[in-house]
């Protein structure tokens, strides 16, 4: 299992605290798949609402707070498919 991932599962069950109504799946480049729901944040893959993918530059600066998520997409470092009001939610909750 990649150290990024486990790192990223970990900050995200720190910031999110569970507190998520909805499931994501972060994709990221080269390393693999984080899922997020209500039960929190784990390495794993499966069917979520909304599906985020990006290299694993942005996924940490996503991660660490100094890249808005909104940002990220707009600039076309993150794509998404699925909800994109899951993909908001989460936004919000990350920033």
């Amino acid at each position: 299992m990649s150290e990024v991932l486990t790192t990223a599962a970990a900050t995200l069950n720190e910031k999110l605290g569970g507190d998520f109504d909805g499931s994501a799946k972060f994709n990221i480049e080269g390393e693999g798949t984080i899922m997020l729901d209500g039960a929190g944040a784990r390495v794993d893959d499966g069917d979520a609402d909304v599906t985020m993918a990006a290299d694993v530059d942005t996924f940490r600066e996503i991660i660490d707070g100094t890249l808005n998520p909104t940002t990220a997409f707009m600039s076309g470092r993150l794509t998404i498919e699925g909800d994109m009001g899951t993909a908001m939610k989460l936004a919000s909750a990350l920033a």
